[in-house]
């Protein structure tokens, strides 16, 4: 494996550049090419140096030690937006010169590309196991039947609590198992009156938290085709609405306008708990002298049928583009991502990365006591939710729709009828995504 430099590329300049290079021309050639010790070079498009680039780097020092240093990844680190902004020029354009071999598509986005563009992504069904991944990334990443992706972290997420704060109230662990959002309300409510805590910090520009309540029932914004809209008659959505309402309502959210507040507002014990996907561990166990304090117990559910104490917020998959490299490009994958349990352990060693891989469940790789977390196995907790997730086709318009579900919500708020605001967000929808 040679040393290698992550690098960070900015959209604008670069990319033009690459496109006036290209002289408009259709290229099969993308960034894979072989140097002179016979090793592959592979080119991978990712985002987040501490999570997500560090994955690739680990699958790589995986795949020397169990296949020979045969395979070289040149790692380029690209916030998200510019990943997407990046396909989005060049595929439509149906120029593929620069084009990475491998790239990281987060799951609400994945539909948008496989349908927009589906000649540019090469098929990975007879490379993984579609059995060995969890139903719910294996829906949110194929079209038709065929697999285009190694499904990578499960977002699966859980609801972190302050166990100091509860014990104040006279609460247990024990009190807090399988909630719904009303029982987690009054909760809440006991333990503002009793510590002065607040229940959770909101953001009402940011929808994940709906998001992940409509999941939980296998609900969402569209129908089954993904394309659908469908807000009205919603009763998910409606529920979602209500229950956000009536916990905003009672005075319990401490209201954050950025991520630097979010976390804040959490680890100065502003609140004292935090439903969200397994991702944000990292930034909990930041505040060093809240070790012991903390531990997860499983999200919310919605009270009405179907619904589970499970769901799921954010998460990407891997793809490979159909350019030149793709057969080796796809077979790192499945050497890797696609089967490898000794990565899956080392993602969790190193950086708490839990994958929706579930032989690595079944191995044990998750087993691993979290001293933060007072010792609770938190790892195989999120891994055995994830398995309960329901699978949702997320579609192609995620954050066009919840971009009239913002204001719907916010007119909710401020007093308007619930069945008007989804209604009028569902003219709003069709007349926007014809």
């Amino acid at each position: 494996m040679k040393k290698r430099t992550v690098k960070t590329l900015l959209v604008g300049a670069l990319f033009s550049s690459l496109l006036l290079t290209a002289c408009g021309s259709k290229s099969e050639s993308g960034a894979s090419k072989t140097d002179n010790s016979g090793k592959t070079e592979l080119t991978v498009w990712a985002w987040d140096k501490n999570y997500n680039v560090r994955a690739f780097e680990e699958a790589e020092k995986v795949h020397d030690a169990a296949e020979g240093d045969k395979v070289d990844l040149d790692i380029v680190e690209n916030a998200q937006a510019d990943i997407v902004q990046k396909l989005n020029t060049a595929l439509s354009s149906g120029v593929t010169n620069g084009l990475p071999n491998i790239v990281l598509i987060e799951d609400y986005r994945a539909k948008s590309f496989l349908e927009a563009y589906p000649d540019s992504f090469f098929p990975l069904t007879d490379v993984i196991n579609a059995d060995d991944f969890s139903a719910y990334k294996v829906e949110a990443t194929s079209v038709d039947g065929t697999n285009y992706a190694v499904p990578f972290d499960t977002s699966v997420t859980g609801l972190y609590v302050r166990t100091d704060i509860l014990e104040k109230a006279g609460y247990k662990l024990e009190d807090l198992q399988n909630l719904t959002w009303a029982q987690y309300t009054e909760i809440g409510k006991k333990v503002f009156e009793k510590t002065g805590k607040k229940l959770l910090s909101t953001d009402v520009n940011d929808l994940g938290l709906i998001r992940s309540m409509i999941n939980s029932t296998g609900s969402w914004y569209t129908g089954k085709d993904g394309k659908t809209p469908t807000l009205a008659g919603n009763a998910s959505l409606k529920l979602a609405f209500e229950d956000f309402k009536k916990i905003y309502d009672a005075g319990l959210t401490d209201s954050n306008s950025d991520w630097g507040q979010w976390l804040s507002d959490f680890n100065n014990g502003v609140v004292w708990s935090v439903p969200t996907g397994n991702w944000i561990t990292p930034s909990i166990t930041a505040q060093e002298d809240q070790e012991g304090k903390w531990a997860v117990v499983p999200f919310p559910r919605q009270e009405m049928e179907g619904s589970v104490n499970a769901s799921n917020l954010g998460g990407a998959s891997i793809y490979v583009l159909n350019v030149d490299g793709k057969e080796a490009a796809a077979d790192f994958l499945k050497e890797t991502f696609g089967t490898s349990t000794d990565l899956y352990k080392t993602l969790v060693e190193n950086i708490g990365a839990i994958g929706s891989y579930i032989p690595a469940t079944e191995a044990g790789v998750y087993d691993t006591e979290a001293k933060y977390f007072g010792g609770q196995k938190i790892y195989r907790d999120f891994a055995e939710w994830s398995t309960q997730i329901p699978a949702v086709n997320y579609g192609e318009n995620t954050y066009a729709i919840e971009d009239i579900l913002i204001k719907g919500l916010q007119k909710y708020l401020s007093g308007e009828d619930i069945d008007k605001v989804l209604e009028d967000a569902q003219k709003e929808a069709e007349n926007q995504l014809k």
